[in-house]
């Protein structure tokens, strides 16, 4: 692991360094007011809505409101991690921040063990790929390729190659390298014995995986007659990990830059399946569940995933489960629904590129659309039962939007089906709402801020609470009174929408460590991607550089009757159903209390 930049460093990086300048390398820019503004590098645009503050030190785009400082534009634009785009800015500046680096520039060194696995695995993936193209040997393999409707140019591509049908081919082709070291790589095999070394992989055809920089560091043997397992793949080693490994992310990260976009497969046959047909920001795990480590290399560099798994029973389980884990850290999800029993490269094969791209990617369906189809499966919706088992599933998940106009959406679909009352299916949506409400754990502002994750709050919020809440963190980021009143005020309450609470509470801890009013030094102080996002999206709004008493009031008021408002909706349901169920005396009560919510707010 990389070690940990000290803070005094990162602060001298940041102060060295004028985003205009860096960012002014890839965007043109042009001075309007204070702010300079140019098209977004991230998103497709032609009316310019990409800010960037020298006053700040941040960046903000109003399309597609990617954020942050220096560093993070440079994590967003290149993949960088942090340590990474430290390294490079701290280079820019000259400035020794007490990392080695490595004699190429910009990463941190690493061992000369380490060094030779990498270089074992780029000398063998380069040395299967010339044996498959160029040699007679390999003719059969290279065949089999072309049959299954790979060209020519898919195989250069991502390096495709073919172990030859011997025991010691990459032994003694890796002589120079310690024998001990290159078992520990996972691609020699010691003897039961202990006597000598032979190949791991023989008579395949050799997919080499690569890590985010481009460089090979496993394979995936596939078999071309009745050796079993079909597929051999490396062991983990010091150098692969599955968890932290996506599958071609090196190749369709440029393209994933600039849709936004990841298509995210099974395996690597999928990936490869999919470029054929077009889909260049196409990844794949490696034979594993999706992983946090994965999340994080998504999120990072996409806002929308579409997952396209097996069609069986255990993917679309998987499928569900990948949904819900990236749907948990705020992304955009799609599923692409393939035929019964089909995987993306069966299809290909069947059904052509052309269909693949138009009939599955093109047609991929939201991710709440996706959840109706897989809580159907196995229900006999005729059943009273299963049938009532469906509602109550669909309604816990639709409890879970954020986005009033997509919970309507889908209760009026589940009335007109089911012929149900809407209102009967509103209320119970609350009421599921609410429960989740009340099960989140509590929120303390003296927490550690490591225990925040951002997640999407079930109920949506009327424009005015969240523009308050809005202004308050934008008034807050200028000034640690303001931080320290609004704790006063707050007591044990907290923000309404969970990013923002987040925020507050990294602002807490922020001014605690001694730092003074800085927006580019608090979205370091973070590092979490979609608060960097929100935190220069507000600080980029317009707001008095002084707030009044009276305002501060006005706005915590709004912050605190968020409850009393939910309280308010859900008696207003009660009172509806009351009167449809012609109990008007309950309606009446109901209608008092509401009235002296009503007033309290006042």
């Amino acid at each position: 692991m990389v070690e940990r930049i000290p803070d005094e460093k990162v602060n001298e990086v940041k102060q060295a360094i004028d985003i205009v300048d860096v960012i002014g390398e890839h965007v043109a820019l042009t001075k309007q007011g204070r702010n300079y503004l140019g098209l977004c590098p991230f998103h497709g645009e032609k009316t310019p809505s990409f800010s960037v503050s020298p006053e700040k030190q941040i960046f903000h785009c109003f399309g597609c409101h990617a954020g942050g400082n220096v560093f993070t534009f440079l994590m967003d634009l290149q993949g960088y991690s942090f340590q990474e785009a430290a390294f490079h800015l701290a280079e820019r500046a000259n400035v020794d921040l007490g990392v080695e680096l490595q004699e190429s520039g910009n990463k941190p060194a690493i061992s000369k063990d380490l060094q030779q696995m990498l270089d074992a695995h780029d000398q063998l993936t380069k040395f299967y790929h010339h044996i498959l193209v160029n040699t007679t040997d390999a003719e059969h393999a290279l065949q089999y390729l072309l049959d299954r409707g790979f060209t020519r140019e898919v195989i250069e591509k991502f390096q495709i190659g073919y172990a030859p049908n011997q025991w010691d081919f990459a032994v003694k082709y890796l002589k120079k390298y310690d024998a001990s070291l290159m078992e520990k790589a996972g691609l020699i095999i010691k003897s039961e014995k202990g006597d000598k070394y032979f190949d791991r992989f023989r008579d395949r055809i050799m997919f080499p995986i690569y890590d985010r920089n481009g460089n090979p560091i496993a394979f995936s043997g596939r078999t071309l007659g009745d050796s079993t397992p079909k597929y051999l793949n490396s062991p983990e080693t010091p150098i692969f990990n599955k968890s932290s490994t996506l599958y071609n992310f090196h190749m369709a990260r440029p393209s994933i830059r600039k849709t936004q976009h990841s298509v995210l497969f099974e395996g690597f046959a999928d990936v490869i399946a999919a470029n054929r047909a077009g889909v260049e920001n196409s990844v794949g795990t490696m034979g594993t569940s999706l992983t946090d480590e994965h999340l994080a290399i998504l999120k990072r560099n996409s806002r929308t995933i579409t997952i396209c798994y097996d069609s069986d029973s255990a993917g679309i389980e998987a499928a569900y489960r990948a949904g819900k884990m990236l749907a948990g850290v705020n992304c955009t999800v799609k599923v692409a629904m393939l035929p019964d029993g089909l995987d993306p490269d069966d299809y290909l094969n069947k059904y052509g590129e052309e269909k693949l791209q138009h009939e599955i990617m093109q047609a991929s369906v939201p991710f709440m659309s996706f959840k109706l189809i897989y809580h159907r499966r196995g229900k006999n919706l005729q059943n009273e039962g299963d049938k009532l088992s469906y509602i109550e599933q669909v309604l816990g998940e639709i409890a879970q939007l954020g986005n009033a106009v997509e919970k309507d959406l889908y209760l009026r679909q589940l009335s007109s089906e089911f012929s149900i009352s809407l209102d009967a299916l509103k209320m119970q949506e609350e009421e599921l709402a609410g429960r989740q409400t009340i099960n989140k754990p509590n929120k303390s502002i003296n927490a550690p801020v490591k225990q925040y994750s951002v997640r999407k709050r079930s109920n949506h919020l009327l424009p005015a609470y969240h523009t308050a809440e809005r202004r308050l963190i934008a008034h807050m980021l200028k000034s640690e009174d303001i931080v320290l009143k609004v704790r006063e005020a707050l007591q044990d309450r907290t923000f309404n929408i969970d990013e923002h609470q987040a925020i507050f509470t990294y602002l807490l801890a922020f001014y605690e460590t001694g730092q003074s009013s800085d927006s580019s030094a608090f979205l370091n102080f973070i590092r979490d991607g979609e608060l960097q996002r929100i935190v220069a999206d507000i600080d980029m709004m317009e707001v008095n550089e002084e707030v009044s008493d009276q305002e501060l009031t006005d706005y915590l008021k709004q912050l605190l009757n968020y409850e009393k408002m939910l309280e308010i909706n859900e008696k207003k349901a009660l009172q509806k159903e009351a009167e449809r169920q012609n109990d008007f005396l309950k309606a009446a009560e109901i209608g008092m209390e509401v009235m002296l919510l009503v007033k309290s707010l006042k």
